[in-house]
């Protein structure tokens, strides 16, 4: 999974390996086979951090992504190899860790981060020294023309598709009156702009807002705003252990009770720590959920590989990220038929349509985002759960429409 050294000696099994691999060279005089060397794929992701569960996953995931790869043949029996590194959630570590993953290790793509900033640090980063690089983070920003560069691609739903389709569904459903609590930082910003897009076109009625900073402890002393503005809707616009915190903070304040709640990027990982009370009948927009199995085949072959490689576990949404964002551009080289910038570009501009764990997905030309499906979720009450896995409700799916997308003249892409 990782460039980490062995440890210890020689097992009896390898010992013998190393026998065999001699004894060979010695009667034919030259290697017994030349390996090809493996294409190399940097994965920075916030191992440490408030994000450090979902990221795991992404590992966990990602490293399906390879041997899934690796057992299909790699580009003409060149096999893929994950190097996996911890930007500890801070733009600066995640530049250093990019950095000794091009000059050091010389990794021919990257792929991660958990953060719109993070991962704008890494696309710049890459982007000067020409690496590919597949973003896992929820941004618009990163496909603008401004941001974007040839070898940017994004994996990660941009806000204005994902939080697009869940506006559509909740002003329809759940009422036109909003308050907006907002995390001080990039991905809140995105968040807030987004809804702001569909609720401008569907008549919803701003009565309240309130930023707070990453990692706050406090949402409780927030709340009697939010009270007296009465709104039908609270979008919580964080992530991690702020919605985490936010969610259990509002449950305990009986705020459920006066106003239905929202959150902007809904995670099972989350939902798993935070418990079933804290959540239960809480709406949101995510990347995927298992029970997607009913509906794709690819979903359920997924769902298979990782019970069997984890013990009977369930892939969370942020981790089908890293298998989507690792196999997808694996599986673009193998189309272009080498791992290279240019190459791979070209293979997208001749249309690049896949499914690999659920359903129909495509890579735009102008600016390489991953077209997809957005899943809108309910979260369940432990009294509506059949087993520990069965979280949320699918009650909504937006299905993989370009249409839906900021286009590409609007994003500064010429033509």
């Amino acid at each position: 999974m990782t460039s980490h050294p062995r440890s210890g000696g020689l097992s009896r099994r390898s010992a013998f390996k190393v026998a065999t691999g001699a004894m060979l060279f010695s009667a034919l005089g030259r290697p017994a086979s030349a390996q090809p060397a493996p294409i190399k794929v940097g994965f920075p992701v916030p191992l440490t951090g408030p994000y450090g569960s979902e990221a795991a996953d992404q590992v966990r995931c990602a490293q399906l992504a390879i041997e899934d790869f690796n057992r299909t043949g790699g580009l003409n029996g060149r096999p893929a190899e994950l190097l996996v590194r911890d930007d500890k959630l801070n733009p600066a570590e995640a530049v250093s860790r990019t950095l000794e993953l091009i000059e050091k290790d010389k990794v021919d793509m990257v792929v991660g981060s958990l953060s719109g900033a993070v991962q704008l640090a890494v696309n710049d980063a890459c982007k000067a020294r020409g690496m590919i690089y597949n973003a896992l983070s929820l941004s618009d920003r990163i496909n603008e023309a401004s941001d974007f560069g040839p070898t940017t691609y994004h994996e990660g739903m941009a806000p204005h598709f994902s939080v697009g389709a869940l506006g559509r569904y909740v002003f329809a459903n759940m009422g036109k009156k909003v308050a907006y609590l907002i995390a001080d930082y990039e991905f809140g910003y995105e968040m807030r702009r987004a809804f702001q897009t569909i609720g401008d076109q569907m008549g919803a009625q701003v009565v309240a807002e309130v930023k707070h900073p990453l990692g706050a402890q406090d949402f409780s002393s927030l709340f009697p705003r939010f009270i007296s503005a009465k709104p039908d809707i609270l979008c919580v616009l964080n992530f991690g252990r702020d919605q985490l915190n936010a969610l259990k903070q509002a449950n305990e304040f009986g705020l459920k009770d006066r106003m239905k709640i929202v959150v902007g990027a809904l995670s099972s990982t989350q939902r798993i720590a935070g418990g079933a009370d804290a959540y239960a009948d809480v709406v949101g927009a995510s990347n995927y959920y298992w029970a997607a199995e009913d509906m794709y085949a690819s979903s359920k072959a997924f769902n298979a590989a990782y019970a069997a490689k984890y013990k009977g576990g369930v892939p969370s949404d942020y981790g089908s990220y890293g298998y989507g964002g690792v196999r997808s551009m694996l599986e673009l080289a193998r189309k272009a038929g080498a791992v290279d910038p240019a190459a791979l570009s070209a293979a997208v501009g001749t249309g690049f349509d896949f499914d690999l764990y659920k359903g129909p997905q495509r890579i735009r030309a102008c600016d390489h985002q991953s077209v997809q499906s957005v899943f809108i979720l309910k979260s369940k009450s432990e009294a509506q759960m059949k087993t520990t896995h069965d979280t949320f409700e699918i009650v909504s799916v937006a299905q993989a429409d370009e249409g839906m997308l900021r286009s590409c003249a609007e994003l500064g892409h010429k033509s």
